[in-house]
């Protein structure tokens, strides 16, 4: 439903670009010129969309994503005219640390649905958000403004093919086509054709005037109404748009006025001239602001009981994982999404696909687009988990991850064949950075479990907990590790608590510090020692980013070993180098053993053996340290 006449959108657009103007050179910063050419999409947009400035996160409002999000002057502009924060803070405060109104659009402010800056995603999250819509079966509308400069990223291109597949005919892309980017002309940059790639891929297409509200209206209301599938809206606009001096000119995409060119610029549009008021309120502003409070769209998760495999099931970690996925969709109703990028069979999210097949999301080899379409569905009320193999799910889609940490996402990530545990497929598919990757993260929260039930309680887990996380597994069958007496040591009396570290084998000689499957070796290792009358602790660290040694700082004064299938330079025996640092905690010995170069193809037994990870490796170097 309208909320606003056309005249009165017209009065609002002149007023916007006033706003633009004057919170860009007050900051000194910003990008006027992309913004005055997207604010009366903006306008169009926010006047159709079902949401409002008096519950802004209504579960049931239409979501609004504005992918190119250094038009940011627009967008807040456009929201505090429209009431969902006060203007006047927005002008003070742009760009200023003590504001929440930074340089690109963040989510959590009313009417911002997710961070963007990193050109080329926002359609993914848009798409990820009209999937969601359609599994809950809610009948919002999804909104998807674009620059045209990003239309050149593949992102792109695979986020449509998506959306073609899954027929959403709940989300609108709407592209400011200014033909301008920070170089010059977009079509001399990168030529693109835009409209014929929409077509090629199966959208529906409307040309408009992006500067006539009434073409804006109609378009947007046939958009709305169309069921075949998704749709774009092309809008021809002029960089800098109303003020003479700055349409058609790339140099405003970046570029502030300065205060006398912004007291011409505001004459053209009659428009007060008051910047000094909005310069003198910010210079009370404080000097940072606290993080934008995010409502979370929260759901209760049935975790069920664990299933424990007994100590002779010999069993991969990734079956393990697929298993409890599957057994999470059948106590939860169907409130629950799968990603896949055409890997089920190795992943082990098969067995999800095998029970709900419409809640299976196959983006193919898509991976960028996939690990977006996953955060922004689990922002938007689905239990949501990505299964990947860990070379692709964290190293190809970093910069994608790096983004549903920074919009505070609820997304499970489960990453298999990490490590050179993954067969013979050879150094192009080792995941040996992943510990070191995640460390850059500041929100995620990583869990590497020892064996199959560990990963099945840790997969439990983290689906009850709300953020991020990812779950990383190795490809090797093994037998579950057991306790001295025989039972399995992550049985019924177990619970998994993030940051845990589980002492799995007590001795006074050395102590054995591992990770995920290589805590397999380190107690076969243990075994191997008490023969020769070597006693060793054996500690496995499930959660290496936020492990409390705390609780075992006595255990790491002795002889110390790390022990991974991992960079040797950034995983965890960096980690409890850091932490034996901080605390001042010495060590008699402390040795380091993971990957120290990129391996060759070959079988975990033979890899690890070559690693020195292997049971043997490991009881030769405590030998050579301990006697």
């Amino acid at each position: 439903m309208r909320k606003y006449s056309l005249q009165e959108l017209k009065r609002l657009g002149n007023t916007c670009r006033s706003d633009i103007l004057k919170m860009t050179t007050v900051a000194s910063s910003g990008h006027p010129g992309g913004s005055m050419s997207s604010v009366d999409i903006y306008l169009s947009i926010y006047n159709h969309a079902g949401i409002s400035p008096e519950n802004p996160f209504d579960p049931e409002r239409d979501r609004i994503v504005v992918s190119h999000g250094h038009t940011s002057p627009g967008v807040y502009s456009v929201l505090g005219r429209l009431g969902f924060f006060d203007i006047e803070e927005a002008i003070t405060g742009f760009r200023h640390p003590g504001t929440i109104f930074e340089g690109h659009i963040t989510r959590g402010i009313p009417g911002v649905e997710w961070s963007t800056g990193n050109l080329g995603q926002g359609l993914s999250a848009g798409v990820g958000m009209a999937l969601a819509a359609r599994l809950k079966k809610s009948d919002y509308s999804v909104f998807v403004a674009m620059g045209d400069a990003e239309q050149a990223k593949g992102q792109v291109a695979e986020a449509r093919r998506t959306a073609i597949k899954y027929e959403l005919n709940n989300l609108v892309a709407i592209v400011d086509y200014n033909d301008a980017q920070i170089t010059g002309k977009a079509s001399d940059v990168m030529k693109v054709n835009i409209k014929e790639t929409y077509e090629a891929d199966g959208w529906k297409t409307i040309e408009i005037d992006g500067h006539n509200y009434e073409e804006l209206d109609n378009a947007l209301e046939e958009a709305i109404n169309y069921e075949e599938g998704p749709i774009a809206l092309l809008a021809k606009t002029v960089m800098g748009k109303g003020v003479s001096f700055m349409e058609n000119d790339v140099t405003y995409h970046g570029k502030p006025l300065d205060e006398e060119q912004c007291d011409k610029a505001l004459k053209e549009l009659n428009e007060e001239n008051d910047i000094e008021k909005y310069k003198k309120k910010r210079k009370e502003l404080p000097d940072i602001h606290e993080d934008v409070n995010i409502p979370k769209d929260t759901y209760r998760v049935k975790t069920g009981k664990p299933t424990i495999y007994e100590p002779d099931e010999k069993l991969d970690n990734r079956t393990a994982f697929g298993k409890a996925v599957a057994d999470l969709g059948r106590l939860n109703n169907n409130k629950m999404a799968v990603i896949d990028c055409d890997l089920k069979p190795s992943t082990k999210t098969n067995y999800f696909e095998k029970d709900f097949p419409e809640n299976f999301i196959q983006i193919g080899v898509q991976e960028h687009n996939a690990a977006t379409v996953a955060g922004a569905m689990s922002i938007s009320g689905l239990l949501t988990f990505f299964g990947d193999f860990g070379v692709f799910g964290i190293d190809e889609t970093y910069n994608q991850q790096r983004l549903n940490d920074i919009n505070k996402c609820n997304l499970k990530v489960g990453v298999t064949h990490v490590g050179i545990d993954v067969g013979e497929d050879g150094k192009t598919h080792h995941c040996v950075d992943y510990i070191g990757a995640l460390r850059n993260f500041y929100g995620f929260r990583l869990i590497v479990p020892a064996d199959p039930n560990q990963t099945d309680s840790a997969v439990r887990y983290c689906a009850k907990e709300y953020g991020n996380f990812v779950i990383a597994v190795g490809r090797s069958k093994l037998n579950p590790i057991t306790k001295e007496n025989g039972e399995p040591f992550f049985g019924s009396d177990y619970s998994f608590g993030y940051g845990e570290i589980d002492l799995i084998r007590k001795g006074k000689d050395a102590t054995l510090i591992s990770t995920g499957q290589a805590t397999n070796e380190a107690v076969k290792a243990h075994k191997l020692l008490k023969e020769i009358g070597i006693e060793v602790t054996v500690l496995n660290v499930s959660c290496p980013l936020h492990a409390n040694f705390d609780k075992f700082k006595d255990h790491l004064k002795g002889n110390l070993i790390t022990i991974e299938d991992h960079n040797v330079n950034s995983g965890l025996g960096v980690i409890v180098s850091d932490y034996l640092l901080t605390t001042g905690t010495k060590p008699i010995t402390f040795k380091k053993l993971g990957l120290d170069r990129y391996f060759y193809s070959g079988s975990r037994d033979k890899l690890y053996k070559l690693a020195g990870i292997d049971s043997k490796s490991i009881s030769r170097t405590v030998e050579n340290i301990v006697k």
